[in-house]
């Protein structure tokens, strides 16, 4: 039944879940952990670009609040990112800090162009070997950029982390009201400030900013030198990001086994990168990281938590800012190390697993791993995994083409029957699998149990024909499907310039 009144229909149009309490509840306590989390991240990548504390931190809050609304993927963080910080970073050092703007803002457009013309479909063509790889590396790059906060620190700080573990592990135990990591952030803070512990806190990472970001043009000449000086940083700046952002919302899709609209969430990294721009921060993407903790461990479902999460960012550094500079790197270097346990996909190395996985299966994930811990870089990694995996697939598949020979009983006609599927890895072999000499003067090719991909085939097939023909002998094609014959048809003959 259609709703008749104004009232009815909005109610109509709203989620159930805005009426559900608990949801509320879920959503605003993950918000404000992944808050928490986002604080000490964004100031470390500022300073890996080499910008103010305040400009990641800005970043942050506009690139959350932004993709929110605009995104394609419900729940997930975009904020300041270290593999975006490190592309930007040589604009900075170079040029300064209005030609990093104009890149950032530079970059969203290309990130909204690439997302229009259907980048996001390529994402298809990642294996799941890729995404088991590109899914543990990342739990490795979480917890090794831990390590730096557990280095070189006064002794109080190792007791800090194993009990900020602990509560995270039992207090779930107790009660999933209110997330875990909450309760440990907020125990050990009490537990530092109350008892007088130097530790290294947020604050020691940098000066929280005391006001809210205010929007305006980059301070650059609008020229078309500008523009070739920003432009390459920009295209690296959007391709990582949009690989870094549409790999988590895949992850994303998997653990929380619902549908993401790619090309949205590509366009929305675009509009959320140019907003951030005007608003001087240094731009960003997903970050896979924050998207567990608010997905995986809060159990956040909407866009509640993302909008939330970059809104109590700012209020927890404007207004409570001496507050949460008090927290201690422990406590937050606690929950990383947990979201980095529960990212890892421990199946995919079980013994059970990996004595049934195809050995090519096994390396392209331990390549994705290798290269991306080696490169700190997990869109390098993607790409390198990728194309290993096509390169596995390929020589697998090279060998399924398959020839028998059947001379008929007068012995004045050989049916070759060919098996599988025909292109360049495949048709390479299949010359060398004919008796020219010794075959009678009729051969036929028989290819209704294959399919011709590519031009490689059909060459292949011309050679077969030629060098029967040098010794008089014809050869008849036959059983092609409709877009085999329709290929072989407008190739054979055209290949070689001997015709």
């Amino acid at each position: 039944m259609t709703p008749t009144t104004p009232a009815a229909r909005l109610r109509a149009l709203k989620p159930d879940w805005l009426n559900d309490p608990k949801v509320w509840r879920t959503e605003v306590l993950a918000g404000l952990v992944v808050a928490l989390a986002l604080i000490p991240e964004a100031i470390s990548f500022s300073i890996i670009a080499g910008v103010d504390p305040a400009i990641g931190l800005f970043a942050s809050f506009t690139m959350a609040v932004t993709i929110s609304i605009v995104g394609g993927r419900r729940a997930m963080i975009s904020a300041a990112t270290g593999a975006v910080a490190l592309v930007i970073a040589p604009v900075n050092r170079e040029h300064g800090l209005g030609y990093l703007v104009a890149t950032v803002i530079l970059a969203g457009v290309f990130q909204i162009v690439l997302g229009a013309v259907g980048v996001a479909k390529l994402m298809r063509f990642v294996p799941r070997s890729v995404m088991t790889g590109f899914v543990n590396a990342l739990a490795v790059m979480i917890f090794m950029a831990q390590v730096p906060e557990m280095h070189d620190v006064p002794w109080p700080v190792y007791p800090l982390i194993v009990g900020g573990l602990a509560l995270m592990v039992f207090f779930p135990k107790v009660t999933r009201v209110v997330p875990a990591p909450l309760v440990s952030i907020v125990i050990l803070t009490v537990i530092t400030v109350a008892a007088g512990i130097a530790v290294p806190t947020v604050g020691d990472k940098g000066e929280l900013p005391s006001s809210l970001p205010v929007p305006g043009l980059p301070d650059v000449p609008f020229t078309l030198d500008t523009l070739t000086t920003v432009a390459p940083y920009a295209l690296a700046m959007a391709l990582v990001g949009l690989m870094e952002s549409l790999m988590t919302a895949r992850l994303v899709d998997d653990i929380t086994d619902t549908h993401s609209s790619k090309t949205r969430e590509s366009i929305g990294q675009g509009v959320a990168n140019i907003v951030t721009g005007f608003f001087g921060g240094m731009g960003g993407c997903a970050m896979i990281g924050q998207t567990m903790i608010n997905v995986k461990v809060s159990g956040a479902r909407t866009r509640v938590s993302t909008f939330l999460a970059g809104s109590f960012l700012m209020v927890l550094c404007v207004v409570f800012g001496p507050v949460v500079s008090d927290i201690p790197m422990a406590a937050l270097v606690a929950v990383m190390v947990m979201v980095a346990v529960g990212t890892f996909d421990w199946h995919s190395v079980a013994p059970r697993t990996l004595k049934r996985m195809p050995p090519g299966e096994i390396a392209v994930m331990v390549i994705t791993v290798i290269v991306v811990v080696a490169t700190d870089n997990l869109a390098i990694g993607v790409v390198v995994g990728t194309v290993t995996a096509m390169v596995v697939f390929a020589r697998r598949v090279a060998h399924l083409a398959q020839v028998t020979a059947v001379t008929d009983p007068g012995g004045t006609t050989v049916v070759y029957r060919v098996t599988g599927e025909l292109f360049f890895a495949s048709s390479n072999d299949l010359v060398g699998q004919f008796d020219y000499a010794g075959d009678p003067d009729r051969v036929v090719i028989d290819l209704s149990a294959a399919h011709i991909w590519d031009a490689s085939s059909v060459a292949a097939l011309d050679a077969i024909e030629t060098k029967y023909g040098q010794r008089g002998k014809s050869v008849e094609i036959t059983g092609l499907n409709t877009p085999s014959a329709d290929l072989h048809g407008r190739l054979t003959g055209e290949l070689t310039g001997s015709h």
